[in-house]
């Protein structure tokens, strides 16, 4: 399983890195030391994390999210497979985004729930890369 360092989930989570340090002494998301001894975020409980947050909003005190030039970098929220085509949900920021496309794009991909991914539109058509 993935995990994330408080700066990378924050990045994620589209706040500061002190705002998601600050979550973190609350006790809003678990954290564990990892063999280097960095606070880090387990892939799972940052997806589930990140649906709250954007649910419930940041906080009063929280920067928002903001993206630039269509690109969504989140965390893989949800992911449902079909016989030949799939469902990927993408937490970034506030922003819940979801694509449809291959099982194959999927597995090829690697996408699981808790992964880093960037969800990328145009039209009215959404790209995953993989991060």
């Amino acid at each position: 399983m993935q995990s994330y360092t408080i700066g990378q989930a924050a990045r994620l989570l589209g706040v500061s890195p002190d705002t998601a340090r600050r979550w973190a002494d609350a006790g809003r998301v678990a954290t564990h030391r990892d063999d280097s001894g960095r606070r880090v975020i387990d892939g799972r409980d940052l997806a589930a994390f990140s649906i709250e947050v954007a649910q419930n909003g940041p906080g009063e005190d929280d920067v928002s999210y903001t993206s630039a030039r269509n690109a969504f970098p989140g965390i893989v929220t949800a992911v449902k497979l079909g016989d030949v085509a799939a469902q990927v949900e993408i937490q970034a920021g506030p922003h819940r985004l979801v694509s449809l496309l291959t099982r194959e794009a999927v597995e090829e991909l690697g996408l699981e729930v808790g992964m880093q991914a960037t969800a990328r539109v145009k039209s009215t058509s959404v790209h995953i890369d993989r991060a």
